[in-house]
Parts: structure tokens; sequence; C-alpha cells
């Protein structure tokens, strides 16, 4: 396998640069690691609410109860875990990535960007143009959405020979969105 020039060693001062952009860059690697956690325990909920629906109503909430105290001790036990794990293995995964592909100049210019205030101006505003963008979206499209989500429902409980869930939650979420 043919390979470029070989990157020299780096120097002291370009590995502190990268540790100084990898304290930057914790927050988001958190946040992927809780991702990371919460997905699957998403899905294993969507698929157990389904279930519970099938159970006598009598055993129900019992059951629900139950299921949504192991999932909290399951999160509250790996969600520490999985960040930790994700904050020792960055150094030596998006680290080495930095430090291969930037220069020491370009880690002074990333360092530059991310300590001035308008790099922190636009990181706190992230939250808010999701939020807007997320808004927009659901106001535009959210009836199409629901309709869509109650024909898969139903085509997914006529798959399974089940009757239809009633009170399915839409992934729109929002019953009193404008209709397209």
């Amino acid at each position: 396998m043919a390979q470029g020039p070989a990157t020299p060693a780096s120097s002291p001062a370009k590995k502190e640069l990268v540790a100084k952009v990898l304290q930057h860059q914790q927050q988001g690697v958190e946040i992927m690691a809780r991702n990371m956690l919460q997905a699957p325990v998403a899905q294993l909920m969507q698929g157990a609410g389904g279930m519970l629906q099938q159970m006598p109503a009598d055993k129900r909430e019992a059951a629900a109860k139950a299921i949504e105290a192991d999932v909290k001790k399951f999160v509250e036990e790996n969600g520490p875990f999985l960040r930790d794990k994700a904050q020792k293995l960055a150094p030596s995964t998006v680290g080495a990535i930095l430090e291969e592909k930037f220069t020491e100049d370009e880690l002074k210019q990333i360092l530059a960007w991310l300590d001035s205030p308008v790099s922190k101006k636009f990181g706190q505003l992230g939250g808010e143009m999701q939020k807007a963008l997320g808004d927009k979206l659901l106001a535009e499209n959210g009836a199409t959405l629901d309709a869509r989500f109650k024909v898969l429902q139903q085509n997914v409980a006529k798959h399974l020979g089940v009757p239809m869930p009633g009170a399915a939650s839409s992934p729109a979420g929002n019953k009193n969105s404008p209709k397209k």
C-alpha cells in the first residue's frame, strides 16, 4: 500500500495545541456518547410501548413503571461510563487526526476562532437555530408526516396481525399542526 510522505513527529507545542482543541470539543464528545446510548434506548422504549399496548390493561401500568425504572438505571449507570470512555479515546482518535491533518499554525487559527467572542456567540445560538428550523419544519410538514406515520402504523399492525393501537404518538407530536 503506497502512502504519502511520512508526517514528522509532532512537537510538544503541536501536541499542546491539539490538547487545547480537544478541550473545546469535550462537550461535543460528551453529546456524541450520550446520543450513542440514547438512540438504542429510544428504539427499545418505542418497541416496548407497542408491546405494552398488547398487555392486559391491569398489568400495563406496573410493567411500564418497571421498564422505566430499568431504563433509567441503565442510562444512569452507562451514561457516565460511555462518556468517560469517549473522553479517554478522543486524544488517540480525534487528536491523532488533528495532529495529522493540521499544522501548528492551522491549530492556532482554530483555537483563535474557538476562543473568539464570535465563535462563542455562534455556539450559543446553535440550539436556538436548531429549534427554529425544527419548529418551522413541523409547522409546515407535521400534518403530512402525521398522516404518513398513521399509514405506517396501520401497515405494521396489519403485518403483526394485531389491532391498531389507538393512542400511539406520532413523530410530529403535534396534533394541531397546520394542514397542508
